[in-house]
């Protein structure tokens, strides 16, 4: 299985952000994921239906939509409309998991549910058959440019021994703190899908994401 390096969008530079999004797109990139905020669930407010709306015009990433919100039932709808490919949910944030998956897998999208660092990996043992992808947040939500947290590690290893006996098609995505220096490691864990930001953004993006590949073995 391909390995996808999902830069975030949040790292990005708003005010040139056409310009780097045609670099993602020399860069490879298939991925790109979208950190909703707001300001309840995590302390950030971020961006929300008409910055996804505008991006959908123009580039044609899979739109790998992070929902760090309260409820997030609210607002599935709303962003199927504005061109997400995939929703991921907290298992934190919302009350019904289940019904909410249910939503997300009847717009036909790709149906994911996170973990903040310190919610154990065995609360998804009934629910781990029911969706595409489990995102395991190596950093508290919320900010940008965090370290890694060591124990998620562990906790990529115990989802990815679930995966083999629950769910085999089950994509793992880890967000936070990744970089050149620890995503081998990572893949070798479980990992599938690598979000980062700092670690894309920062510096010269083109460079950034040959460096992540190099490390990961994709080239």
């Amino acid at each position: 299985m391909k390995k996808n390096i999902a830069p975030s969008l949040l790292a990005a530079d708003f005010y040139d952000l056409s310009s780097q999004m045609k670099l993602l797109k020399e860069g490879n990139i298939e991925v790109l994921h979208l950190d909703v905020m707001d300001g309840m669930f995590v302390p950030s407010i971020s961006f929300g239906m008409p910055v996804i709306s505008s991006l959908r015009k123009s580039v044609d990433f899979f739109f790998d939509v992070h929902m760090m919100v309260e409820n997030p039932e609210r607002y599935i709808e709303d962003f199927y409309k504005s061109g997400a490919n995939g929703i991921t949910i907290h298992f934190e944030a919302c009350k019904h998991i289940d019904r909410c998956i249910a939503q997300i897998k009847a717009f036909g999208l790709r149906s994911g549910i996170s973990l903040n660092p310190a919610t154990p990996v065995s609360f998804l043992e009934n629910i781990i058959t029911e969706v595409d992808m489990v995102l395991i947040m190596s950093v508290n939500p919320g900010f940008g440019g965090q370290k890694f947290i060591p124990y998620s590690l562990d906790k990529i290893k115990e989802l990815s021994k679930m995966r083999e006996e629950k769910n085999p098609k089950l994509l793992i995505q880890v967000d936070g703190g990744v970089d050149a220096c620890n995503i081998k490691e990572l893949s070798e864990a479980g990992v599938d899908e690598f979000v980062a930001g700092s670690s894309v953004f920062k510096g010269d993006i083109l460079k950034n994401i040959k460096a992540l590949n190099t490390a990961l073995g994709e080239e």
